[in-house]
Parts: structure tokens; C-alpha cells; sequence
């Protein structure tokens, strides 16, 4: 039996009390990263932390695959999928472009996600058949875009600097073809295709943890999300979410393009 809404409602309470807690304020930054920048804040771990617990506690026979503190139990049916804070960078910077990603996972698919933004006070859960947006205590159904064709379309992905450059040139013939490309949003760009305010993301080198949340949203919203082999995306890897099956296919038939 799939958990209720209001269970990841406790997820989400729990995460943003340790996260806006310390959201513009000043506090130690650690990077992971030997040879770039992965930042990780005391938010991030704390949130985890935090998360973790509720899901124990109610479910300890499920698994868990968490950015910041391990995974456990993997092979298991059910496994939970945590980016305590998707959007670090935009957290340190300030901006509250970040979020907090719950997906579940039931035999390796995706069945129910979330992307928490406590600071302006979103909450987008997807369950079998709907996906929802809270704002100020006003809960409404999410619905993408359809029938925007690729020079209408609007794109998001976090940063041109995420390709490798091997495909760096696919990605560039997906943004030269849309009428409007922006930069930076991580895992807010995804609630925003779900929500029909854009219509297409386009990203690579993402983990599970960065995805699991999000691909409920997006499918139960009536949008499509695969890898840019048309593959299902809950291993992360190169990332496609469009708001319509037709734009899907357009955007996955340039970016295979040889």
C-alpha cells in the first residue's frame, strides 16, 4: 500500500525546518568535489537526517538511496529516493530556486514524488493518477502544456556547462530550435514544466537522487520524461522531461541526431 499524502507532508515539514532554518544565513559550505565544486551544507545533511528518520520509523522494511548519508536496502521492493536540498548551489547563492526531492520507488519505477519549496511555500506530490500543487493552503491539479511546437517552446536546464563534450552539440541544436532557453533552476524547472508554466528540460550527469521526485510530477502531470535514448530515467544519467509526448519525440529526434 502506497503511503498517503500526508505522510510526505511530514517529510516535507520536517526537512524545511532544518533547511529555511538556515537558508540566508551564514554558515559552513564543505565541497565534495576534489576537482570542481559540490557543495554540501549542514541543511543538506540535517534534512536528510531528518527525512530518514520519519521513513524508518514508518516503513523499516523499505529502502532508502540518499544523497548525503547512503543507501540501504536497494534491493528491496520499495526503495525511497532523497535529494535533501536539489539546487545547493542556489541555496548558498540565496536563491530560492532550490528544493527538497522525495520520490518512491516500487520495483524500480517511480510511483509517487515530491519537490518541497518551503521558503515561497510549494508543495508539488504525485501520486498514481494526479499530481498537486499546495500554496497557501490552496491545493490545485498540475497539467503541462500541450500542443507547443519545438519553436514555441520554452527550456530549462540548470547550466550549458553540465554537457560533456560529446554532447555539448546535441544539446545545442535542441536550443537553438525553442523560442526561449533559461539557466538555473534545477529541480524547480521540472515543477514548472508539471505545471505548464514551460514546456521542456533538457540535462545531463544527474543522479537518482536528482530525478526520483521529479519523474512522478512530470508523467502524472501529462508530461513525458526519459533519457535522451528514450529510456526510462529513474537511473539519472542524460535527462529529457517535456510537457507533451509530440515535443518529446521532436526533442529526443535532434538530440540522436548523428
Amino acid at each position: 500500500m502506497l503511503p498517503d499524502i500526508a505522510f510526505f507532508d511530514a517529510i516535507a515539514e520536517a526537512a524545511a525546518a532544518e533547511t529555511l532554518a538556515r537558508f540566508r544565513m551564514p554558515g559552513a559550505i564543505d565541497n565534495k568535489h576534489a576537482n570542481g565544486f559540490d557543495p554540501v551544507t549542514e541543511a543538506d545533511r540535517a534534512a536528510e537526517k531528518a527525512i530518514r528518520q520519519i521513513i524508518s520509523d514508518r516503513y523499516p522494511e523499505h529502502g532508502i538511496l540518499g544523497e548525503e548519508h547512503g543507501d540501504v536496502g536497494l534491493d528491496r521492493d520499495y526503495v525511497w529516493v532523497i535529494d535533501p536540498i536539489d539546487g545547493t548551489r542556489a541555496f548558498i547563492s540565496g536563491l530560492p530556486v532550490w528544493g527538497t526531492l522525495v520520490g518512491l520507488y516500487h520495483k524500480g519505477k517511480a510511483v509517487m514524488g515530491m519537490m518541497d519549496q518551503p521558503f515561497t511555500g510549494e508543495r508539488f506530490i504525485a501520486r498514481p493518477g494526479e499530481a498537486t500543487v499546495s500554496r497557501n493552503g490552496k491545493t490545485s491539479r498540475l497539467g503541462t502544456r500541450q500542443g507547443v511546437s519545438l519553436d514555441q517552446a520554452i527550456m530549462m536546464t540548470t547550466s550549458p556547462k553540465i554537457f560533456a563534450e560529446e554532447l555539448e552539440p546535441s544539446y545545442k541544436r535542441v536550443e537553438s530550435r525553442v523560442q526561449l532557453a533559461r539557466y538555473g533552476c534545477d529541480c524547480y524547472a521540472y515543477a514548472m514544466v508539471a505545471a505548464g508554466y514551460i514546456d521542456l528540460v533538457v540535462e545531463a550527469d544527474l543522479k537518482p537522487y536528482d530525478v526520483g521526485g521529479l519523474i512522478p510530477l512530470v508523467e502524472e502531470a501529462g508530461g513525458v520524461m526519459t533519457t535522451w535514448s528514450g529510456g526510462r530515467p529513474e537511473k539519472g544519467g542524460t535527462i529529457v522531461a517535456s510537457g507533451s509526448a509530440a515535443l518529446h519525440e521532436a526533442v529526443l529526434e535532434l538530440l540522436n541526431r548523428g
